[in-house]
């Protein structure tokens, strides 16, 4: 595992993102961790979160893109801080785009973009928290499309969860890639979440819970 994961997974515990117990998700399972990217508050957290998004493009997906792409509203400010990310580490500079969920006054209507356009010819990556079903980028998607010819180059998100999704048999990254046609990647998975984490904070009463919940929700 590289470095780079390693401190993020630490990250996530150290700022009550990532955490274990008994959580209801949305889809109604009962999960025994939940993420929840809101937590990053302070600018150093923000800082070092744009700098890991930065570097998992970087590996995953090259920097032969022009635009980071974040959904409303949770992915706006991973766009703004993955940026700025790409510009510290690597010195590319890249716009960041969103899409609106409402109208702003007769100017911008919902579910046009608000920050920098789209334009024919741009390489687009997208950023999110974490995919559960992929219903943010069925509605992203059609929009960012639909405005510009444009590529979209990849989906990173910060954590894989490595659980089936919506058709029951894939997870919904690999759902994700196949329905659209260009690739999904994550800082870490669940795996390695398990591996950083196996004995210190994740005990063996919880390993086991984990196991449980990957032995019906997990991609086999």
């Amino acid at each position: 595992m590289q470095e780079y994961k390693r401190a993020f997974i630490d990250f996530m515990v150290e700022a009550g993102v990532l955490k274990f117990g008994e959580f209801t998700l949305k889809s109604g399972r009962k999960s025994p961790f939940f993420m929840n990217a809101g937590a990053y508050v302070t600018g150093d957290q923000l800082h070092r979160l744009g700098l890991a998004y930065a570097q998992a493009i970087h590996d995953a997906f090259g920097l032969d893109f022009d635009v980071v792409f974040g959904p409303a509203y949770k992915g706006i400010p991973l766009a703004v801080i993955t940026a700025m990310g790409i510009s510290e580490l690597y010195g590319k500079e890249v716009r960041y785009c969103s899409d609106r969920k409402e109208a702003k006054d007769s100017l911008v209507p919902a579910g046009q973009t608000d920050t920098a356009a789209l334009a024919d010819g741009d390489r687009v990556v997208m950023v999110e928290d974490v995919t559960t079903s992929g219903k943010s980028i069925e509605e992203t998607y059609p929009i960012i499309t639909g405005l510009a010819d444009v590529q979209v180059v990849g989906l990173m998100v910060s954590l894989n969860r490595q659980e089936v999704g919506k058709g029951g048999l894939k997870s919904a990254q690999d759902e994700i890639a196949e329905r659209y046609g260009f690739p999904v990647a994550s800082i870490v998975s669940m795996s390695e979440v398990v591996e950083a984490l196996d004995g210190t904070v994740i005990t063996p009463g919880l390993k086991a819970a984990i196991d449980a919940y990957y032995e019906q929700y997990g991609v086999r």
